[in-house]
């Protein structure tokens, strides 16, 4: 199941608070980035978090979940209704995050 443009809308004004969020269209779901690192993504109308320490300190009752079949699990956000708590989540898993991948495109 495909995720709805209203969900990612929805989510993204919950992440409004922060600077720097963006996302792209990926296969029928959306992949978030926070100042250009992924952080997670739009998977059936969840929100998913990757779970690194910071994220699984912030969420500690968070449940994890597939993305999608074959992927490795990751932390549903439930508490989309607190914006201070995203805006939090965000700061703190930012460091912890791997650099973006520099594209090799070809030309």
């Amino acid at each position: 199941m495909a995720s709805s443009r209203e969900y990612l809308d929805f989510v993204l004004e919950q992440l409004s608070g922060a600077e720097e969020v963006a996302f792209r269209p990926m296969m029928g779901e959306y992949i978030i980035y926070y100042r250009g690192k992924v952080i997670g993504g739009i998977y059936d109308d969840r929100f998913l978090v990757k779970p690194v320490p910071a994220a699984l300190a912030l969420l500690p009752e968070a449940q994890t979940e597939l993305p999608y079949e074959g992927a490795k699990a990751m932390l549903l956000v439930e508490e989309l209704d607190d914006r201070e708590l995203l805006r939090k989540l965000l700061d703190a898993i930012y460091p912890e995050l791997p650099a973006p991948r520099k594209s090799k495109l070809k030309g």
